[in-house]
C-alpha cells in the first residue's frame, strides 16, 4: 500500500505506474547526476526496469520503500524510506523543475512517517556536494562521514516527531 500524505498538492504513487520514459529522462538529467554519486553507468530502459523492481522489492521485504511523487498531478520525482542495515534512510530525488518543492515534499513524507508508522529515527545520507542547511533546520544531527557503495556521504540522524 502506498501511503498518502496529508497534502492536497502532493501525492505518492507506485513507481511502476510512472512511464518508463519519464523515469529514464529524470535519471539521465545532468543536474540530477551532479548530486547522486551512486548514479553510475548508462541508464537505459533496462536500467529503469531493474531500478523499479529493486524499489518494489523493498516494499515487499520491509513494508516501506520509495514511491513516485506527484505535485499538482505532475511527476515531480521519487523518494521515500529504505532499510539500510538497522536504519530507516530517507531519500528524495526530485526532477529539477521541482527542486523548489523539496522542503514541502520532505515535510509531507516525514509527517506521514511520524503519523502512520512506529519508526523512531530516520537517517539521511547527504552527498558531500550538498549543503546540510535543510537537515539542520529539521533538527537532524550529523553522525559522521560514511562510505556507501564506494562514495562518501555525511550521515545525519533525526528523531521522528522530535
Amino acid at each position: 500500500m502506498i501511503p498518502q500524505p496529508d497534502s492536497e498538492k502532493i501525492g505518492f504513487h507506485r513507481l511502476e505506474d510512472v512511464p518508463r520514459a519519464v523515469l529514464l529522462d529524470h535519471m539521465r538529467n545532468p543536474r540530477i547526476a551532479r548530486h547522486l554519486p551512486l548514479l553510475t553507468g548508462v541508464w537505459d530502459l533496462s536500467t529503469v526496469d531493474g531500478f523499479v523492481a529493486a524499489k518494489a522489492k523493498s516494499w515487499d521485504d520491509d513494508g516501506l520503500g520509495h514511491w513516485a511523487i506527484k505535485y499538482d498531478g505532475a511527476y515531480a520525482g521519487w523518494g521515500g524510506f529504505q532499510k539500510e542495515g538497522a536504519d530507516w534512510d530517507f531519500g528524495l530525488v526530485l526532477h529539477p523543475d521541482y527542486f523548489s518543492k523539496g522542503r514541502e515534499i520532505a515535510a509531507a513524507s516525514l509527517d506521514w512517517l511520524a503519523r502512520e508508522t512506529s519508526v523512531k529515527e530516520v537517517t539521511f545520507l547527504l552527498p558531500l556536494s550538498r549543503s546540510p542547511r535543510a537537515l539542520i533546520r529539521l533538527g537532524a544531527q550529523p553522525t559522521g562521514i560514511v562510505d556507501y557503495g564506494g562514495a562518501e556521504f555525511t550521515r545525519w540522524a533525526w528523531q521522528v516527531g522530535g
